[in-house]
């Protein structure tokens, strides 16, 4: 039995608040004025907690880098260094502290803040540089999870799948079950847990006893979330490897988003501001860099749109625009012109925000036509519907030969050895051999990273995935891009299996599915929690519907990093709530692509 308790909508801005709450006891803890030193990689993340003007109300007066190079010069009291628990990163801030010493400046107080917890190692290290008596204090800033829109946080632990399969490193798997916790916190209990995959079950466990270890001091909150579904990402290495075709997915594929924002060429954009004189800083023509929120209303309709369907969308709102300026030659008195000169602001607005996409749609369009990115896209939906992937693919091959993008070719070898259930072994060697002569023997390693996590191997029995892909519908014939009515349109014919089976325990149930389950690799778990008495009672009677559940809210949990398509996938069944179905939030280790996910496993001979 499920339990439903939910009618309200689950927001993440709540966890931002909770988020702020530690960050200021921390910063208050410290009286007079503060420089922060940021950890580069944490600075962009950290944007969605605090900005620069909320810092400075808690004294913050500057804001600097860990580098190699000595700080510049600052007259604060006390200087911050927030840093991931990196020794590299330690090796930095030591090489920061030995010159702020040699230049004799005024004596400061330093501190150092690790997110999201103090490591042993990092200590250790510091220690071996002889500057662990150079700080204050050494504290842990338990920054675990960062709202990237009201329905979506990520943990931003990028190594998270590399951690656990390489290295056998639990840490992540600690930290997601920590922020579980968080999220109870602030939500209340989750009744109904449901996951696969190992790492999935090493989770809950923990936060059975992380909840056990509270004896029953939790926070009193009325649940407002009714199921969390943990996805370990080796149960589905499929979609990671797979072309995502949102917009969103292939701003990310081919640019980068990073902390919602994206990188793009310079000299694209300045065409378009018609308005703003031509500049003369040449590093403005370099690279424009785009903020991606959903707050701005295109870009909210447009960024989970099949990217054919985008450019009729655009049109559309550009029409718009030109018939909302051509209503000022219909103001005929002073009150109408009055009423059309208020409307300007949010017309400039609107202007732009389509000026902006039409040129970011014409930078995708221009990658997608250069290339082998069609070629490429084809051969990948031949190996999604099972053709041809018991031999060496003579694209493939070609790929090789002509020297293309190695991510693209390891991209689609361990696609072709994950649908045939692993690779003969003369197919596999010939693989790995024609890699090593192309593009170098330094890629040994990176190959030897693929097998270890369960993306490139031997082929032990027959193939499982023709029966996955026809119980799981996970290729759909015939899929309408523009106006979808089934979520495969991310991919324009494969539907993600990870949101496949978020889709298949709402209905017709997992239980239905055990035949697909046996053969997904790690273990399955259907688990519940009790509320607490009191709760039970705030509450009053509880309703409850069979297994699957309809309506409340469902938090998807993706262990190891997921997909923008996975994001799209997952909205796509939310936007559907008035079938029955829950209103899904999600999050994230990593919000990951095909090319991000092979350079987390990558490694090269000589390497740092």
């Amino acid at each position: 039995m499920v339990q439903k308790m939910t009618g309200g909508k689950v927001d993440f801005a709540l966890i931002k608040e909770a988020t702020r709450i530690e960050l200021v006891k921390l910063l208050d803890s410290i009286p007079g004025t503060k420089a922060v030193v940021w950890d580069e990689k944490l600075a962009g993340a950290f944007s969605h907690v605090a900005d620069y003007a909320f810092l400075r109300t808690h004294d913050v007066c500057k804001m600097f880098y860990i580098t190699a190079n000595k700080l510049p010069p600052s007259n604060v009291a006390h200087i911050i260094f927030l840093a991931r628990p990196h020794t590299s990163i330690m090796d930095q801030i030591n090489q920061q502290l030995r010159m702020e010493d040699l230049q004799g400046s005024t004596k400061k107080d330093y501190h150092l803040w690790l997110v999201p917890r103090i490591s042993l190692l990092c200590e250790r290290r510091l220690q071996e540089h002889g500057v662990r008596g150079s700080f204050t204090t050494v504290r842990e800033l338990p920054l675990l999870l960062f709202r990237l829109d009201c329905d979506l946080v990520s943990m931003e632990l990028p190594l998270c799948f590399r951690d656990l399969q390489l290295d056998s490193d639990p840490t992540s798997v600690f930290l997601v079950a920590q922020a579980l916790m968080t999220i109870q916190g602030v939500f209340g209990l989750i009744p109904n847990i449901y996951g696969k995959g190992q790492s999935a079950k090493q989770v809950y466990e923990l936060m059975v006893r992380m909840r056990r270890e509270m004896g029953g001091n939790e926070p009193q909150v009325t649940p407002q979330i009714d199921q969390l579904i943990l996805i370990d990402r080796s149960v589905d290495l499929i979609t990671p490897l797979a072309t995502q075709l949102t917009y969103d997915g292939l701003i990310d594929q081919f640019y980068g988003i990073n902390n919602c924002t994206v990188k793009l060429p310079g000299e694209k954009f300045a065409q378009t501001s018609s308005d703003s004189p031509p500049s003369d800083d040449s590093s403005f023509m370099d690279t424009k860099t785009v903020q991606l929120s959903s707050l701005e209303i295109l870009y909210a309709e447009i960024r989970d749109c099949n990217f054919s369907a985008v450019g009729p969308r655009l049109s559309r709102h550009a029409k718009s625009v030109k018939a909302q300026y051509e209503e000022r030659h219909a103001a005929k008195t002073v009150g109408e012109l009055k009423q059309f000169v208020q409307k300007i602001p949010q017309m400039e607005v609107h202007k732009q925000s389509v000026a902006t996409h039409t040129t970011i749609a014409e930078l995708i369009q221009e990658q997608i036509a250069s290339g082998i990115f069609r070629p490429a896209l084809q051969m990948e939906q031949e190996f999604l519907k099972g053709l041809d992937t018991d031999k060496i693919s003579p694209f493939i091959e070609d790929c090789i030969a002509q020297k293309e993008s190695l991510n693209t070719v390891l991209r689609l070898i361990c696609l072709q050895c994950i649908v045939n259930s692993g690779l003969k072994p003369k197919i596999l060697e010939h693989y790995k051999r024609d890699v090593i002569h192309t593009y170098g023997f330094e890629h040994f390693l990176t190959l030897e990273n693929l097998e270890k996590a369960g993306l490139l191997y031997v082929q032990q029995g027959r193939s499982t995935y023709a029966t996955v892909r026809k119980t799981m519908q996970l290729t759909v014939d015939d899929v309408s891009e523009h106006d979808p009515t089934d979520m495969s349109y991310v991919h324009s014919g494969y539907a993600p299996l990870s949101a496949r089976l978020v889709e298949f325990l709402q209905w017709p149930g997992w239980r239905a599915i055990t035949g697909v389950l046996q053969v997904l690799p790690g273990p399955t778990l259907t688990e519940t929690q009790q509320l607490p008495s009191a709760l039970r009672q705030r509450r009053g009677s509880v309703g409850s519907v069979q297994s699957g559940g309809e309506g409340g809210t469902a938090l998807v949990f993706f262990i190891g990093g997921c997909t923008h398509s996975e994001i799209a996938a997952l909205r796509f069944l939310s936007s559907r709530v008035d079938q029955g179905g829950p209103e899904y939030v999600i999050a994230t280790t990593k919000i990951i692509n095909g090319n991000s996910f092979l350079q987390y496993l990558s490694d090269e001979l000589g390497g740092e």
